[in-house]
């Protein structure tokens, strides 16, 4: 064989080996939503690489077969082709046997290398960035190379199913997609800038709807603007004038006994065309929706979506009432500071290193706002006063203070027992520092 027909051959090998690290790669890289989609639109060529992916074995069976037997004929082709060529020319400075070994050892690091740069890395890095594009390309080919081996795929697929019973390996790759590789892929893209860091931040809070309860979410009992079943017309009148809200809770004789609640819309058509109030209208009260405390935020959409309300009672295993919740907190949750908010901000950041934080403000939202990962106990409680309480033990006073995570927390205000204002500060310049929110 001459030397232009040995490098015409070597170049087709390689050629042959890149197909096949291209077709291994391709496939195990594809992603499956990607190539449904194609489906769906129409290309025949993706039902099969999806067909593919279900059942690699004999697949991939190719793919070695292939890729073995080119690099044993590269090695016999490319040391014939160039290790006499190499042995004349080290004969110059080297006895024949030395010139016949460096000349055999300079023609392998010659076919090695190519081999691994052009049927091997390029192939790959091509096959991972356009790993569906390639995937469609290769995928007839190697249908009729799975045909024309069929006789030696099934042998070598047959003993390998027979190893992976033996030793009860898994034989298919779980597809199903969590709500973590959901987030990985949001966070992805906001990281690349294909996706705004608001919208990433609501798809994490529509997730989190499953593991924050309603107590993260919900109107704290001292803060409930509510009336009794027996106030006068005017008191009512002045109630809804110095709080206004869309709904009120009516209780017989104090807060813990729910008889129903009010809408606002119904008090102001009243107040509008100078009809008397009476909370003991029937027609006026409605049936309250009462929820336990320990309820997901997911629960709670739910409850609202099966008795078609969009306001709820929440009560502890005492029955006794700790907050109220509307369909709106709940969308807040989602939305976060997407949405404007006529209510003051639990969390106010002074400056770079230093936050006001209510003593109410959910830990998940103490959490983003510090880049934290986590606070310690965090079973244990649901704000960030409840964090305090926790770490001291005791019911916090003013400038008590805790130290967590390269944080400072102290205690700024209390009132009647309850954390009112905690002031933040970052105290390690390790610690992980806040991104700046964007707009």
């Amino acid at each position: 064989m001459s030397l232009s027909q040995s490098l015409f051959t070597v170049a087709v090998l390689i050629a042959l080996s890149a197909f096949f690290s291209m077709a291994e790669i391709s496939l195990a890289a594809s992603r499956r939503l990607r190539l449904r989609l194609l489906a769906d639109e129409g290309d025949t060529r993706s039902d099969a690489v999806l067909r593919m992916q279900e059942q690699p074995g004999n697949y991939f069976t190719v793919v070695q077969i292939g890729q073995n037997a080119i690099a044993i004929l590269g090695g016999i082709v490319g040391e014939g082709a160039f290790s006499p060529y190499f042995t004349r020319v080290l004969e110059l400075w080297f006895a024949a046997s030395t010139a016949a070994t460096l000349g055999f050892l300079a023609s392998f690091l010659i076919i090695t290398s190519l081999f691994i740069v052009f049927a091997d890395l390029i192939p790959k890095r091509l096959s991972m960035a356009e790993s569906e594009a390639v995937a469609l390309r290769v995928v007839g080919p190697m249908q009729t190379c799975m045909t024309l081996f069929k006789p030696i795929v099934w042998l070598y697929s047959r003993s390998t199913d027979g190893i992976f019973k033996l030793f009860k390996l898994p034989t298919q790759r779980d597809e199903r997609i969590t709500s973590d590789d959901i987030l990985a892929m949001t966070e992805a893209g906001a990281r690349t800038g294909m996706m705004g860091q608001r919208e990433q931040q609501m798809i994490a809070n529509v997730f989190e709807l499953e593991s924050r309860t309603v107590s993260s979410a919900m109107t704290q009992r001292d803060r409930i603007a509510y009336f009794l079943r027996d106030d006068s017309d005017e008191v009512v009148r002045l109630r809804i004038a110095a709080e206004p809200f869309s709904t009120y809770p009516v209780c017989d004789g104090d807060i813990d006994h729910v008889v129903g609640y009010v809408d606002a819309k119904d008090l102001f058509q009243r107040a509008l065309t100078n009809q008397p109030i009476s909370l003991r209208d029937e027609g006026l009260v409605h049936k309250a929706l009462v929820v336990p405390d320990r309820l997901t935020l997911t629960e709670v959409l739910d409850q609202f979506r099966q008795v078609r309300e969009d306001f709820a009672i929440i009560v502890n295993e005492y029955s006794l009432v700790v907050g109220v919740v509307t369909l709106n907190d709940v969308m807040s949750t989602v939305m976060g500071d997407m949405i404007d908010s006529d209510d003051e901000e639990q969390i106010v950041r002074r400056d770079a290193n230093s936050w006001l934080i209510d003593g109410v403000t959910p830990v998940q939202d103490v959490l983003r706002a510090l880049s934290l990962d986590e606070l310690p106990h965090e079973e244990e409680y649901e704000t960030l006063g409840g964090f305090l309480m926790v770490m001291l033990r005791r019911v916090p006073r003013r400038t008590d203070s805790v130290n967590w995570g390269g944080y400072k927390f102290e205690v700024l205000d209390v009132d009647s027992y309850r954390i009112d204002q905690v002031m933040v500060s970052r105290i390690d310049p390790e610690a992980p520092a806040p991104a700046a929110a964007s707009n």
